[in-house]
């Protein structure tokens, strides 16, 4: 279904514009996702650094007869348009951030889509302005949560994702 000022539309939710600076992640009946896990693990990596898009607020749509999370609107660039050496820079700065994220015991589980979804490789890693930022935390993880055997399972799995979005970010 579209949805008037719609962004895009995943696996099981659907992004719209609110505003000039916030969009709203559409939870619509059983989405298989759980609206306040995903708000409470964005309030987490956004206490550690920049790197995920930031929560905002959970809100209710009457018209849409939506849950919404909402959060900062971000605006991609072409990261195509930059030098290789720009884009090293902005790379190692998006692996320490998102290293720090490990470390205070938050994964992704994300970077690189699953092979049976539709869109990009790595389309929840968008260059702003800002640098590269992270969109899309629904299937992260707290290492608290899920404890750390599991955690660190998930931690091999988003580090070999990290190194083949380098090969992906410096080489097309």
């Amino acid at each position: 279904m579209k949805y008037p000022r719609q962004l895009s539309s995943g696996a099981n939710n659907t992004v719209i514009v609110l505003s000039d600076t916030e969009v709203a992640k559409l939870f619509l009946g059983d989405t298989r996702s759980d609206i306040g896990s995903e708000a409470e693990k964005m309030k987490f990596a956004n206490k550690i650094n920049d790197l995920v898009a930031h929560f905002v607020r959970l809100d209710y749509n009457d018209e849409l007869q939506a849950e919404m999370l909402v959060m900062e609107r971000i605006r991609p660039i072409d990261y195509r348009a930059y030098e290789i050496e720009r884009r090293e820079l902005w790379y190692d700065v998006f692996a320490d951030e998102l290293h720090q994220l490990h470390q205070a015991g938050f994964v992704h589980r994300d970077l690189r889509r699953p092979s049976d979804l539709d869109g990009l490789a790595f389309d929840n890693i968008l260059l702003t302005e800002q640098g590269l930022r992270l969109i899309d935390v629904g299937i992260s993880a707290l290492r608290h949560q899920v404890g750390d055997k599991i955690f660190t399972k998930y931690l091999e799995v988003e580090n070999a994702e990290l190194e083949q979005f380098r090969t992906y970010f410096l080489n097309r």
